[in-house]
């Protein structure tokens, strides 16, 4: 059994993702945090950002955001990036927000993919929700107090993963 913190795949960017080979592999959904997942903390979509969602629906991806930020961040970032639909106050790590979003899409859990970079928040909520969880580092180092401390709780828990057998076959980091 997968730890529940672990990603199964753990990235340098969002942008490094394979997502035809996701989509080839069955995946038809893909749930995103925001914050140093798509774009620096507090940011508006960016071009970057904007052109990964439309590649994603030329694929034939349904998107969907599951964020713990308030709804006016959450639905105009799903609006300048034109996403599926949204879940705010997720209430993450929670899995409620991620089988909502499932729902939404009408998608089950074989079929759904979440990208995150937190792991007591995204990873822990993602592997919950029973759907591979994708790991990113994040965008900008400089981030609020709470989230500092956890990156410092995390540190020891990412370098198990790294270490562990369950890591094996599992990362695809860039050097």
């Amino acid at each position: 059994m997968q730890h529940i913190f672990y990603p199964r795949e753990y990235l340098d960017s969002t942008y490094d993702i394979d997502f035809e080979q996701f989509y080839q592999q069955g995946f038809r959904g893909i749930i995103f945090d925001i914050d140093n997942t798509l774009v620096t903390h507090g940011a508006h979509a960016d071009k970057r950002a904007q052109e990964l969602f439309q590649r994603l629906r030329a694929i034939g991806f349904k998107t969907y955001l599951v964020s713990n930020n308030k709804e006016p961040r959450v639905k105009s970032f799903c609006e300048e990036v034109g996403a599926d639909g949204y879940v705010y106050k997720a209430g993450k790590p929670s899995g409620k927000g991620y089988r909502k979003a499932m729902e939404e899409m009408g998608l089950d859990r074989s079929r759904t993919l979440s990208v995150g970079d937190q792991l007591f928040t995204d990873m822990w909520g993602t592997n919950l929700a029973g759907l591979y969880s994708v790991l990113v580092k994040p965008i900008d180092p400089r981030e609020e107090i709470q989230i500092v401390l956890k990156r410092f709780l995390e540190k020891p828990v990412i370098w198990a993963y790294l270490h562990s057998k369950e890591r094996k076959d599992n990362v695809h980091e860039k050097h």
